[in-house]
């Protein structure tokens, strides 16, 4: 699975980037694996920000909800 892409890294680094030695090649690399890291961290903030979004509504209105809710607390209740 994870071969043939390692492949296409290999060959556009060695041809196209100008990888002239070993260590170059680790460099690039690296720093291309690091990146698809924070790309795929990214993703995942983005599917629990909509799964949030599907289970709680939009900012504002949990703000109002709170903000209603709180007004709730704080009146005066006749005295049982």
């Amino acid at each position: 699975m994870f071969e043939q892409a390692f492949k296409n890294i290999d060959d556009v680094l060695w041809k196209e980037a100008g990888c002239t030695t070993e260590l170059d090649y680790t460099e690039q690399t690296s720093w291309l694996l690091f990146l698809k890291y924070l790309d795929g961290l990214e993703r995942a903030d983005e599917a629990q920000l909509s799964d949030a979004l599907a289970d709680l509504g939009r900012a504002e209105d949990i703000g109002r909800l709170f903000v209603d809710f709180q007004k709730h607390l704080y009146e005066d209740r006749p005295a049982a």
